[in-house]
């Protein structure tokens, strides 16, 4: 059984887009694949809770699972795909069930695990669900630990001085990260200068944040995740649903709340003091669906 991380974006989404830095964390949870010999070999088939698709059969996961395995020059395999986080909600579940299933096929083939290959495999895969992706998902599903990305350049490990304790809560439908990400660019043609500057801004912040986070220094962090979701919101990425889920953390003492992922629904993220559990409760109370997350222990960066 091949196992690959969720993700959370501290720092960065949306930015990343347009070359700027992001800093992501791999979470021990995320999805695990199996791969056996297909019964209908040569085609291929995935099996993902009730859903079951075949390679080339039209569907979106069909088109994925052809992308994926054409990239790994492999076939005649069933995945079965069992998940640990809620998909659509920008924890990059897409991404670990891509990795995931990567890294059982090869396994079953006998093949090495190269990085590079397991990359492009689910950057094959990404690219029918999300258009555009920047691969920031793919490197936390891959490496875990905490990243900083830059699209076009391998991600880098950053030590953390303090572990982090992470709360995450479900605080609306997902929004398409597709469509999140198009939306911003059309307005991105339309007010280049304002949504220039944000998105700057962003880029700015995710930079302070690095050496915040290599020192250990969590309250100021804490601020700085505050002020990333407020431009955020200026850039109309979140919503009614996230910001109200990010105070209800902030009022029962986290350091810090954003959204996290491409926003419009989804998942925030809190960043979680001594006593985390008031902060869940909090969120239970109000009817959210929530958990605390670890980041998952690093691998060695190819």
């Amino acid at each position: 059984m091949a196992q690959a991380n969720g993700k959370l974006i501290l720092f960065g989404e949306h930015a990343v887009v347009y070359g700027y830095p992001a800093i992501a964390v791999g979470l021990t949870r995320g999805a695990r694949a199996r791969a056996t010999r297909s019964p209908s070999a040569p085609g291929s088939e995935l099996v993902l809770g009730d859903e079951r698709v075949h390679a080339g059969d039209g569907s979106e996961l069909g088109r994925a699972l052809e992308a994926l395995l054409g990239a790994l020059g492999v076939g005649g395999l069933r995945l079965e795909i069992t998940l640990e986080l809620p998909p659509g909600a920008g924890l990059g579940v897409s991404a670990a069930i891509a990795v995931a299933a990567a890294r059982a096929a090869l396994e079953h083939e006998g093949q090495p695990l190269a990085s590079e290959r397991l990359e492009a495999a689910a950057l094959a895969w990404e690219r029918v669900f999300h258009g555009n992706p920047s691969g920031v998902d793919t490197a936390a599903a891959l490496y875990g630990g905490c990243l900083r990305f830059v699209r076009g350049q391998a991600a880098s490990a950053l030590t953390l001085a303090r572990p982090l304790r992470l709360g995450v809560a479900l605080a609306g439908p997902p929004a398409s990260t597709k469509q999140m990400v198009e939306a911003l660019a059309s307005e991105r043609r339309r007010e280049p200068a304002r949504v220039g500057a944000l998105l700057e801004s962003i880029g700015q912040l995710t930079e302070e944040a690095q050496p915040l986070l290599e020192r250990g220094e969590l309250p100021a962090v804490g601020r700085l995740l505050d002020r990333n979701h407020e431009l955020l919101t200026l850039l109309a990425l979140s919503s009614e649903a996230l910001d109200l889920a990010c105070a209800l953390a902030r009022e029962a003492g986290a350091l810090g709340a954003k959204l996290t992922g491409s926003g419009g629904g989804g998942c925030v993220l809190a960043l979680l003091p001594e006593r985390g559990e008031d902060v869940l409760e909090a969120w239970r109370e109000a009817g959210l669906t929530c958990f605390e997350s670890h980041v998952a222990a690093p691998e060695r960066l190819a």
